[in-house]
């Protein structure tokens, strides 16, 4: 206990003790793993699928709510994939199961004051906006509840795939707010405008049979497959000019 006391508090460990370095130096490094976890992983696939790349929310104890460090996650992701030449593709999915993205995360933003939240909602637009302007395909891989910021990041992504088990809501209105990452615009751009104000307005859930229906989502299949229907459309992406697939 004396020896973990000293990691914690940055004292150097007695020089006879049996974890000094290099024991207490890895030690050390799994603490710092522990407290500093990838919120937001990026995998590049291999041959024969190079070319394709995976962004993973991995935030399962809040089941990928979106908090300011899960937000850094994403610009990073998207700074790297942007900067990357050999990727053509992006799969967009979760490490959680049965969730894509729970939304923004309220119990973080119920800490904020009124001039945090407003910077924390118009960083999350421009992230989102920052997304959709990838040069390259993006597939939405959903699994799944896609509730809020969820929604709203798969909504700019280029195309979506999702399990039968997925639902779907824009549930703001019942906090009193709204939409705020863009839902707003891309919503009634896919499924029309009088559809898009019901969902705004009621907030209400719908499955994914109903997705499918309103232009949502561009195949609906049964649960636990939509990676491999999204690889599978990723494959065939990946295979035509770049150019010719370049977004914008």
């Amino acid at each position: 206990m004396r020896i973990l006391r000293g990691v914690l508090a940055g004292r150097r460990a007695p020089s006879n003790s049996a974890y000094a370095s290099p024991h207490l130096a890895l030690f050390s490094r799994a603490l710092q793993i522990l407290a500093h976890p990838e919120l937001v992983s990026l995998q590049k696939l291999s041959a024969p699928d190079s070319g394709i790349v995976e962004m993973r929310m991995e935030r399962p104890e809040a089941r990928n709510a979106i908090g300011k460090e899960m937000l850094q996650g994403l610009q990073s992701a998207i700074e790297k994939v942007e900067a990357d030449a050999t990727a053509n593709v992006v799969l967009v999915a979760s490490s959680v199961p049965k969730v894509f993205c729970a939304g923004a995360d309220l119990k973080e933003r119920r800490l904020m004051g009124p001039k945090e939240v407003r910077e924390f909602v118009n960083s999350l637009r421009s992230t989102f906006s920052s997304f959709e302007a990838l040069s390259i395909p993006t597939i939405a891989v959903i699994e799944g509840a896609a509730f809020g910021g969820g929604l709203e990041l798969a909504l700019s992504c280029d195309l979506r795939i999702c399990g039968e088990n997925a639902t779907f809501s824009l549930p703001e209105t019942g906090l009193a707010i709204i939409p705020g990452a863009g839902g707003t615009q891309r919503l009634p751009r896919i499924a029309g405008k009088s559809r898009a104000k019901e969902l705004i307005f009621t907030g209400r859930r719908f499955d994914a049979a109903e997705a499918v229906t309103m232009g949502v989502v561009n195949y609906c299949v049964p649960a636990g497959e939509a990676y491999k229907k999204a690889l599978e459309l990723a494959r065939e992406i990946n295979q035509k000019g770049p150019l010719a697939i370049a977004n914008g």
